[in-house]
Formats: structure tokens, C-alpha cells, sequence
């Protein structure tokens, strides 16, 4: 490639941080600057590049060529996305996936009619989960998909449990069952309830003073979260919260058995596992800013997901080097 693709950051938080080293190792790839809502002077940022406030980024519409939205579904992406997409090529980790149709729909609206490229719900899940689960569909129509999370951290679920009274800290991981694994492995086809499929622990500080079995009820009687999961709860102390639980590993596979020909069972797998979840869906945004860049310039303008992205556009590698050096 000629010259390196220029990248900008918003927002720099655990993803924003990610993406930041993910691009120190893509050399056809240079980080311009990070955009914030927070004051750019009392920011500080690894690279060492510009910090700049949000209010000013469309000064910047001739610099970038693609903007990495790193903020939360739940309040940055819904609006920043399709505003966004307006002015630049964009990538997002959008991942609320009931509300995702919407959400491509808001930001194809804007990005569309203006010529831009916007990616959305680019991950692991949604992802690269989304296009195995969608393989296994295809290739083995007569069976089914089965998609298992952990052992891993789950900031939402963990988020959950710190907003209930009486707790300081505390953190939730999801854990497979391994028999039911198992058996979809084995390609028995079971019918699992979401009971049979994961459990939930908790590690929790509580607060002085705090009742624990209280908390214990609190935690594994709400709705949506936990009440249809067997949930242990552990209470430790902040040094040990701190010591033993600040990473954020994660990971899970993606399953399809099914059946082929006469009755020849076939189970195909794909797994992650992740010592740093942020990091990893940083490395995967990287790379699908390189497919962003790739068809804009192509023409193919409007919203898409990682369904319509090519794997070959994921690679900085030209189609004849991927021809004769991986296929």
C-alpha cells in the first residue's frame, strides 16, 4: 500500500486503549489521534499522539481515513454511530444484538447517502462468532448451533452486581457446563435450557456493615442476570478483588453438529481463549478498519456487518501474496 491508512480513536477507555497498541502492530497503519469528551489536557495517552476534544473532529474529516468508535453500546454507539458515519468511514463494536437491525438501519441512513463505509458489531460476539455460526448454518443445514461463553468475565453481569446495596466491588464470570459441552460435541443434538448450558460465580466485597445473605438473595433472584442460572456467590475482601480478579479473560466456542449425506455426523468448532477480552475485540476492530478502508474505496458505501466483509480485505497482504502463501 502506498501510504498507511490513518486511523482515528474515539474514545479511550479499556477498548480505546486496545486499539491504540493494535495499531503499533499493523505497519500499514498510523493512529492520527484520539478524540475524548473529556478535557484533551489532563488525558494521557501511550502513543504519545494527539489528544482532541469530540466537539472538534470534523476538522479532521480530510485526515482520517477511518474513525474506530470505541465507546458503550448502551449510550455512546447508538448516537455516535450514525452521526459519525455522516463524516467518516467508521468501525464499532455496537453489540446489543436485539437492537442490532436498528441500529444498522440508523447507520446506513447516514452513512450511505454520503459515501461513507461503516462497520458495525465487529467482535468476537457479535463477530467472528456471527460468521462461524453462519458457516455452520450453510454448511450443515440439518443440525444445530450451539454457542458457549467463558470461563470469562462479564463486564455487563459484573456491573449488575456492583449497583446492589451493600456491595464496594465485585465480579461475575460465566462458566460452560461441561457436560452439556459435551454432548453437543459428541453430536447428540440435546436440547439444552440456558440452566443446563453456563453457570455464573460471583466474587464480592461488601460494604461495612453490609448483610451478606441479603446480597447472596439480591444477586441470584434478579431477573434477566442471574435467576435462570445456578449462581454461586463468594464473598472475599478488596485486596483479594484486586489481587486475583482485575483481568479480564474470556473466550467460548461456537458449535454445529449435523448431519450430512445418508447419516455421516460432522460437528464443526471454533474457539477463543482470551486473556484479555478488550484487547482481543481491539485487535478484531483493527482489522476490519483495513476492510473499511478497502471498500470505500471500492464504491461499497452504507452500513455493513461482517457478514458482507470479503476475509482477504481483512489482510494487508495483497490477493497474490493470501493465494499463494495461506490458501
Amino acid at each position: 500500500m502506498d501510504s498507511k491508512i490513518k486511523i482515528g480513536i474515539v474514545g479511550y477507555g479499556n477498548l480505546g486503549k486496545g486499539v491504540e497498541s493494535a495499531i503499533s502492530q499493523n505497519d500499514d497503519m498510523e493512529l492520527l489521534g484520539v478524540f475524548t469528551r473529556r478535557t484533551p489536557s489532563e488525558l494521557s495517552v501511550k502513543s504519545g499522539v494527539p489528544v482532541l476534544s469530540l466537539n472538534d473532529i470534523h476538522s479532521y474529516e480530510n485526515d482520517i481515513d477511518v474513525l474506530i468508535l470505541c465507546g458503550g453500546s448502551k449510550n455512546d454507539l447508538p448516537e455516535q454511530g450514525p452521526e459519525l458515519s455522516k463524516s467518516f468511514n467508521t468501525v464499532d463494536s455496537f453489540d446489543t444484538h436485539a437492537k442490532i437491525p436498528e441500529y444498522f438501519d440508523a447507520v446506513d441512513a447516514s452513512a450511505k447517502p454520503n459515501g461513507k463505509t461503516a462497520i458495525i458489531s465487529v467482535g468476537w460476539d457479535p463477530g467472528l462468532f456471527s460468521i462461524n455460526r453462519l458457516y455452520g448454518e450453510s454448511i450443515l443445514p440439518n443440525g444445530a448451533t450451539y454457542t458457549f461463553w467463558g470461563k470469562g468475565l462479564s463486564q455487563g453481569h459484573s456491573d449488575a452486581v456492583r449497583r446492589i446495596n451493600g456491595v464496594k466491588g465485585a465480579v461475575q464470570y460465566t462458566i460452560p457446563v461441561e457436560a452439556a459441552v459435551d454432548k453437543v460435541r459428541n453430536g447428540s443434538l440435546p436440547q439444552l435450557t440456558t440452566r443446563e448450558k453456563h453457570t455464573r460465580e460471583c466474587f464480592v466485597v461488601l460494604e461495612e456493615g453490609a448483610d451478606a445473605t441479603t446480597v447472596e438473595q439480591a444477586i441470584v433472584t434478579m431477573p434477566d442476570y442471574f435467576s435462570d442460572y445456578d449462581t454461586t456467590v463468594h464473598f472475599i475482601s478488596e485486596a483479594q478483588l484486586k489481587e486475583e480478579h482485575s483481568a479480564m479473560p474470556h473466550g467460548g466456542f461456537v458449535i454445529r453438529s449435523g448431519k450430512s449425506g445418508e447419516d455421516s455426523n460432522q460437528v464443526m468448532e471454533f474457539a477463543l481463549k482470551l486473556e484479555s477480552n478488550p484487547e482481543f475485540t481491539s485487535s478484531v476492530l483493527v482489522a476490519y478498519a483495513r476492510a473499511a478502508y478497502k471498500m470505500n474505496k471500492n464504491g461499497e458505501v452504507g452500513a455493513k456487518t461482517v457478514f458482507d466483509v470479503a476475509p482477504g480485505l481483512l489482510s494487508p497482504k495483497s490477493s497474490q501474496q493470501l493465494r499463494k502463501e495461506i490458501l
